[in-house]
């Protein structure tokens, strides 16, 4: 009989391949042997089912039983039972029990072994040993766990051979979310490179500006000395002139805090200057900074989603090969961190308000309970 299939799809859910050994046409599994003859001649087609990996076995189960014939009992007929069972990771039997020993030896009693590789992993040469597993067992564990082997197998009451399906692999499973990550990595170098030269020329232009300011207030120290040591008008007149400079320049400073509402120090013009600069380069070269920050979570979400799949199938993900390049994780790192810092600051902001709150609570509760007991007191006398 044809071996099944669990393929992967875009909205990663799992498409469920069965080679059906039942006719959609045929009244019963438990047919007599005409009934089988009169269908056996018949093509039919494999059945396709889509599962979600966090849904039960039981679902899986129900789905197969509405697609088979029901089974022909004394009375009446019911629902045949579906069994699903995989490769285990023990021995059994006498003949085997220095395998075990020696198993046991290297990787412990209760120690599960694991193995990613699925359909592709190498043929044994002995017959597997089978576990039936749980219908409350998640669809993605099962699957994970039967990647042991190269296959498992469905049973269903009352037809004498068993379904095998092949399992996914590791690529098998991951394949969309690292050809959609490839994708996401090429466009990220592409405006990566983009970015880091709009960077570097309004931090250029920062630095050029700073330069500017100090040749300004050397030039000024060389007039306020040449007027007052080599001129007639000397510091009478330049003594107040000075003295209005630098209250000016101390205004001006205090506006320049008003307008962009913090710390009044040279980190923060420099912050300033350079966050204009990089927004007229963007828009100058075409970036956009909300589709970076997007495309970058987003790159950062697969390779998360990537690497707990890797863990759980006990695999190396070879995670260059799929970014392209040491500049794309790194860009992706930086973002990462930049985004993580942030929510942080976002936090502590958020708990430094409500404490704020919370003692304003207290300070007019407080309030209100010494008024309240002043006011019998007064009362009284």
């Amino acid at each position: 009989m044809t071996k099944g299939r669990v393929l992967t799809t875009p909205t990663r859910l799992l498409k469920l391949i069965l080679p059906m050994p039942f006719h959609p046409d045929q009244e019963y599994i438990n047919a007599n042997e005409q009934q089988r003859r009169e269908w056996s001649n018949e093509n039919v087609e494999p059945l396709a089912l889509l599962v979600h990996p966090q849904q039960p076995l039981s679902y899986l189960e129900r789905l197969i039983q509405a697609e088979v014939p029901p089974m022909q009992v004394e009375g009446g007929e019911k629902l045949p039972e579906i069994v699903f069972r995989a490769e285990a990771d023990y021995d059994q039997g006498e003949a085997k029990a220095d395998r075990k020993r020696k198993d046991r030896d290297e990787q412990g009693r209760n120690v599960a072994a694991y193995s990613g590789l699925g359909r592709e992993g190498p043929s044994k040469d002995r017959e597997a040993n089978w576990v039936r597993w749980s219908s409350s067992t998640e669809v993605g564990d099962f699957i994970r766990d039967a990647a042991r082997g190269r296959e498992f197998a469905i049973g269903i009451e009352g037809h004498d051979k068993e379904l095998r399906v092949a399992v996914p692999s590791f690529r098998d499973r991951t394949y969309y979310m690292r050809m959609r990550l490839r994708k996401m990595s090429r466009e990220i170098d592409d405006m990566a490179r983009v970015k880091r030269d709009c960077d570097e020329l309004a931090h250029k232009g920062a630095h050029r500006l700073a330069k500017g300011g100090f040749a300004a207030l050397a030039t000024w120290w060389g007039i306020v000395y040449y007027v007052t040591f080599h001129t007639e008008m000397g510091w009478d007149l330049v003594e107040p002139v000075t003295y209005l400079a630098g209250l000016t320049t101390i205004m001006g400073g205090y506006l320049w805090f008003l307008f962009i509402s913090r710390d009044l120090s040279y980190k923060a013009a420099m912050n300033v200057t350079v966050s204009r600069r990089q927004t007229a380069l963007y828009q100058e070269r075409g970036f956009d900074p909300q589709k970076w920050e997007q495309i970058v979570h987003e790159a950062n979400l697969l390779r998360r989603e990537i690497r707990m799949v890797a863990t759980e199938y006990d695999v190396e993900w070879d995670e260059m090969r799929d970014l392209g390049g040491e500049e794309v994780k790194e860009a992706l790192e930086e973002e990462d961190e930049g985004r993580k810092k942030k929510s942080k600051r976002q936090r502590e902001r958020q708990e430094e308000e409500e404490e704020e709150v919370e003692e304003h609570e207290q300070h007019e509760q407080q309030v209100k309970k010494d008024t309240t007991v002043k006011e019998p007191a007064g009362r009284k006398k």
